[in-house]
């Protein structure tokens, strides 16, 4: 790398500032899940820094709408509903595995793990099969593209914007891996209270992990493609908001298995990764979210990813 600075910066502040909210949970007495929404916004805190000190400026960071990709920006919000559907699949061919057709995602009314008052479910009822799956599709895409598009960008505008922008002398593979692996072992604050995996949390923290390393590769094919963070945001909103679907509908195994970021969600990230392998990863480079902008001042719509310059929080989501 010629310039280790930025990587160091942002690296430096995110340890400084998760250190920070864990303590702030150690003194409070307050659970790290619980603080988790604030937890999130640590990266991208570590982002701003990062940029301040430069480079990157926060335009190449990912700061921007690649007007001319706006298309993205839908595929971001389709494809974790995809991914989430692969993964439910996958597990149902598991021995032990249930499917439960008529459980309800937004609230876990049959399963385990359903929220009640006074007896009763907390949350909207759902109509049977297969209308409660359309219903959660719809309610995913409409809450993970608005509300949780907040929280998600908390994180990625720090992993997907400023960290990736600093690591783009590691290329696609290298910057994808290096930042799956600071993403996964930056959950285990979380984890180790039980985020994910109340009953396996240090095993959880390493299923986390390599579900993080599998994931990697789709959200940075995802940013370069849109060149803009809006779109790893907008995934990582979804994605939380759906990823209940998969342990509702597939009911048993091990929840280190069984999970959407368990090594069955590895596993469906995993075959998204060796698609894009197979087609051809984009180039990563420290200008990708500016290249190829004409004189105005927006995108060529080139679809060349070959040759370019170039996240409801849920109990069984990722923070």
């Amino acid at each position: 790398m010629t310039d280790r600075r930025p990587p160091l910066v942002f690296l430096g502040s995110l340890a400084a500032l998760s250190a920070g909210v864990v303590a702030l949970s150690r003194l409070t007495g307050v659970s790290m899940v619980v603080l988790a929404p604030l937890y999130m916004f640590t990266p991208m805190l570590a982002g701003i820094a990062t940029c301040l000190v430069g480079p990157p400026s926060f335009e190449r960071a990912g700061l921007r709408v690649g007007w001319g990709r706006l298309r993205w920006l839908a595929v971001a919000a389709v494809v974790p509903i995809a991914l989430v559907l692969l993964g439910t699949a996958l597990s149902l061919a598991l021995p032990g595995v249930e499917f439960v057709p008529d459980a309800n995602p937004l609230t876990g009314e049959g399963t385990d793990f359903a929220q009640t008052q006074g007896g009763e479910p907390v949350g909207p009822s759902l109509p049977g099969w297969p209308l409660n799956l359309l219903a959660t599709i719809a309610v995913a895409i409409g809450v993970g593209a608005t509300l949780n598009v907040i929280f998600a960008f908390g994180e990625e505008f720090g992993w997907r914007g400023a960290f990736l922008t600093s690591l783009s002398p590691l290329g696609f593979w290298g910057a994808s891996a290096v930042i799956g692996l600071v993403w996964g072992l930056w959950h285990a604050p979380i984890v180790l209270e039980g985020y994910n995996f109340p009953n396996e949390p240090v095993l959880g923290v390493g299923a986390m992990t390599v579900a993080c390393l599998a994931m990697s590769p789709v959200y940075t094919y995802v940013t370069l493609s849109a060149r803009s963070v809006l779109a790893p945001a907008i995934f990582h909103g979804t994605f939380n908001a759906f990823a209940t679907a998969l342990v509702v509908f597939a009911q048993g195994g091990s929840e280190l298995v069984v999970n959407p970021v368990g090594l069955i969600g590895a596993l469906a990230f995993g075959i998204a990764a060796v698609l894009i392998a197979l087609r051809g990863a984009p180039e990563l480079t420290a200008d990708w979210a500016v290249a190829g902008e004409d004189a105005a001042g927006s995108d060529a719509e080139d679809g060349d990813h070959g040759g370019d310059a170039g996240t409801l929080e849920s109990s069984t989501g990722e923070a």
